[in-house]
């Protein structure tokens, strides 16, 4: 579903609608790197970079001019509540929240309206997990759409719709 909504597969059927737009129409480039951020569940970070080479580095491959590009990859690794220290540490010596974290800021760093997220919460612990769904939360009530894929009740009851698929299908 996440690979169809982010236009990394194409449906062999049906279309998929951006205000009324078939994403299909859209240069894939342009679509991804300004209409939605994807979060994957194995984060995807690259781990030879800091926290905030990272969230600049999704800045820069976006295409998009920042006035001043470090300040914002600043400011987003705060939003999600990583400080400066951390936002200086490579990957590797992130905990697994903390790299959630530099995934929701890379995921945001060119301002995209839709965010995709695969398991976001999959490998963390229960109050890890309650802080990454508030970030989720916050994000929602400023505009932002994030469509999540989780196993997790705890996940799915805080979400405002839900929809539950069994074996590829709808319930």
């Amino acid at each position: 579903l996440l690979s169809f909504l982010s236009s990394l597969a194409a449906p062999t059927g049906g279309k998929i609608l951006l205000n009324g737009e078939d994403v299909s129409t859209i240069d894939k480039y342009k679509f991804r790197s300004n209409y939605v951020g994807v979060m994957f569940q194995s984060f995807n970070l690259l781990p030879h970079l800091t926290a905030l080479e990272n969230v600049e580095l999704s800045m820069d491959i976006s295409g998009k001019k920042f006035d001043d590009r470090h300040q914002k990859a600043i400011e987003l690794l705060e939003k999600v509540g990583l400080t400066a220290d951390e936002g200086d540490r490579r990957i590797l010596k992130l905990s697994g929240g903390q790299q959630q974290r530099v995934a929701i800021a890379r995921a945001l760093s060119y301002d995209p309206q839709i965010i995709l997220a695969d398991e976001p919460t999959g490998n963390l612990d229960g109050e890890t997990q309650t802080e990454i769904m508030k970030i989720f939360k916050m994000l929602s009530m400023e505009g932002k759409c994030i469509i999540i894929v989780t196993h997790s009740p705890a996940v799915a009851s805080v979400s405002d719709v839900v929809y539950e698929l069994r074996k590829g299908s709808p319930v």
